[in-house]
């Protein structure tokens, strides 16, 4: 019987990068679900880099300014910061 009113989070080694990799790589399904969690969050953050990026190469300072600011409120939010 599973009790819903208690909260388990996920063990200490899926918190931290090193410890999903190796679940991952060891092909345990917590390991790649986590992989798969934070390449999805990854893929955003990364596109804003690489336009951000793009944009200084073209020197387009409006939009670095812009994408820099976008840049900022993703980190804020992956950092605990509420919306």
């Amino acid at each position: 019987m599973l009790l819903y009113g208690s909260f388990h989070s996920e063990p200490a080694e899926l918190r931290r990068i090193p410890g999903i990799l190796a679940d991952a790589l060891a092909l345990r399904g917590r390991g790649i679900i986590q992989l798969g969690l934070l390449l999805l969050i990854a893929t955003p953050v990364a596109r804003v880099v690489c336009a951000m990026a793009a944009f200084a190469l073209q020197r387009d300072w409006l939009y670095v300014s812009v994408t820099v600011i976008v840049l900022s409120v993703l980190v804020y939010s992956l950092l605990g910061g509420h919306p």
